[in-house]
């Protein structure tokens, strides 16, 4: 097959986002004898677009920012994917995430195509009124390629709900009329759905306890580890917690806190929201990322960036269960060593879908101006989320294939059939 070859080793080792993308569908593409043209296809994007964003800073300078919105493939429906603000954003990181998005859409069975966004910044350097200004500037000169038929952008890393608001409000000011379904993530008092926060973890939750279900285990007393504490890992730690379980240890980007005996999450929120960080929470020891993630635990989730778990550390990674909150957390590699090690991995395109459920749950109820309860999104996205977990362990045990290769042979081959239904010239 053209293009079929090892992941291009960087000089520390480890393969770009992108490179572990591609290695991943080639790996399927072998498994599921996909045709070569098809494969091609799916290894290249629909659409990329890399932008310049000029904004004016609160010194009065006027300081240019780099973005891209980039759509990988729209067969199944309107391209779909989040908008990332963060310093090591890069093209190849968004093209990554964007293929993964995909995936992720077809093995839920939700009717999106994959896209990604992402602006070169560090918000933690920025005052909400210059993260103003750069969203604004953003959606202006991405908007020829968004709509609520066309592609819908939602939060991801450093990115809210009142992003998502700047979003929907300068689009909406740009074509002349309010279009709830342009955005999912916005604020519950502009179109946005109940349970939409949350639903990433939640969803992540649900998978872990379909896990623990198949491995005649419980989450009562179960302990778990949970690597970034941002949207997902702050409210994975909260509900998986909720469910019985004793987190022990929580981690973000100054660094991690370890208690053996269980912490109180919602102290650990608090202090969070008062300091900027967990590091120095007064119930806890200090701890570095890196020895975080190999703690010995039952559950561990990475739920901030990808590459964290790579060929050097994996050896060292001591739990039973892996569910994949962030995008692309475990390299290729490292997945060889995990599953010899017999570590139930959750893959990312299942266990971290839930966020793309709920916005989908979001769209819909945006374009129909009819909106639901809590307790039913919940209902929902359990039930999309439980049978997918199902259909993925099926055919993991049928194949004899581990539950990432069962993940991605049902999701490639969703999307290889819509390719084939619609043709090579389908419309965007």
């Amino acid at each position: 097959m053209d293009g079929k070859k090892k992941s291009r080793e960087k000089e520390n080792g480890v393969p770009s986002a992108l490179e572990v993308a591609q290695q991943q569908l080639l790996n399927v593409a072998e498994k599921i004898n996909l045709d070569e043209n098809i494969c091609s296809m799916l290894l290249g994007f629909y659409r990329v677009l890399e932008v310049d964003i000029p904004v004016v800073m609160d010194n009065g300078r006027i300081k240019t920012f780099k973005g891209y919105r980039i759509q990988h493939n729209n067969a199944r429906g309107p391209f779909k994917g989040g908008i990332r603000y963060h310093p090591n954003v890069t093209i190849d990181v968004v093209k990554a995430l964007a293929m993964w998005m995909t995936w992720k859409c077809a093995v839920v069975d939700i009717p999106f195509g994959g896209a990604k966004g992402g602006v070169v910044c560090n918000p933690q350097e920025l005052s909400r009124h210059e993260i103003e200004g750069i969203t604004r500037e953003y959606v202006t000169r991405i908007q020829p390629l968004i709509g609520p038929e066309q592609d819908i952008p939602a939060p991801d890393i450093n990115t809210d709900a009142n992003v998502m608001a700047w979003v929907l409000d300068t689009y909406s000011m740009n074509i002349g009329h309010r279009a709830l379904g342009v955005v999912t993530g916005k604020p519950i008092g502009l179109g946005g759905s109940q349970g939409r926060k949350e639903a990433t973890a939640r969803g992540c939750v649900f998978t872990i306890l379909k896990a623990l279900e198949k491995l005649n285990m419980k989450i009562e007393g179960a302990t778990a580890v949970i690597q970034g504490f941002g949207n997902v890992g702050s409210n994975a730690a909260s509900i998986i917690s909720e469910y019985g379980a004793k987190v022990i240890g929580v981690s973000d980007i100054k660094g991690g806190i370890y208690n053996p005996d269980g912490l109180n999450i919602e102290k650990v929120k608090k202090h969070f929201s008062t300091t900027g960080s967990v590091v120095d929470y007064p119930e806890a020891e200090s701890i570095s990322n890196e020895d975080l993630l190999e703690l010995e635990c039952e559950i561990l989730i990475p739920g901030a960036i990808e590459r964290v778990i790579t060929h050097e550390n994996a050896p060292n990674i001591k739990t039973k269960i892996i569910g994949e909150g962030a995008s692309g957390p475990v390299t290729t590699a490292a997945d060889e060593i995990l599953n010899k090690n017999g570590v139930f991995v959750i893959p990312d395109i299942l266990a971290n879908a839930g966020g793309v459920t709920v916005s989908y749950f979001e769209w819909v109820q945006g374009l129909q101006s009819f909106f639901w309860s809590e307790e039913e999104v919940n209902n929902r996205l359990k039930t999309v989320m439980d049978k997918a977990f199902e259909e993925t362990y099926k055919t993991s045990l049928e194949h004899k294939v581990d539950m990432r290769m069962a993940a991605y042979m049902i999701a490639v081959r969703k999307v290889a059939n819509a390719v084939k239904l619609l043709g090579l010239h389908h419309s965007a």
